[in-house]
């Protein structure tokens, strides 16, 4: 049987300026960051305080995976913003929304209660849109 997730994705348009928005707006760290080939890095990012989840920020690259043809369909999606990739928590979302949209982070919803709690919504640096949610 399934006992947990360890790793997850998200398609990024550029994996050096995510780098940057996941660790230096987000505030998570880098766990691990290996040039596998001169196409490929492996570059995985979590929250402190939820070891053993690693977010693989994965380029929208050709590869064995993808053709050419599907790295333009994921590129417009994303940039149009059609990925609403995962809710992030947080234990007091008003000073959250106001630590990080002094550093940029793009809101396209403040903070708002809502039935399970009280959530926000924003984008990253690629388009990938989250919830930021303070839960009941």
């Amino acid at each position: 049987m399934i006992s947990k997730i360890t790793h997850m994705n998200i398609y990024v348009l550029d994996q050096d300026r995510a780098c940057d928005f996941y660790t230096n707006k987000l505030g998570f760290k880098i766990i691990t960051d290996v040039q596998m080939s001169p196409q490929a890095r492996w570059l995985t990012v979590g929250t402190p305080e939820q070891p053993g989840l690693e977010i693989n920020l994965t380029p929208v690259i050709e590869n064995q995976l993808h053709s050419k043809e599907t790295v333009t369909v994921l590129r417009n999606l994303i940039e149009k913003g059609a990925f609403g990739i995962a809710v992030f928590t947080c234990n007091d979302i008003y000073a959250t929304y106001e630590e990080l949209k002094a550093k940029g982070v793009e809101f396209t919803k403040a903070p708002t209660k809502e039935f399970y709690g009280t959530e926000a919504l924003f984008k990253d640096d690629s388009g990938n849109w989250f919830s930021l949610a303070q839960l009941n």
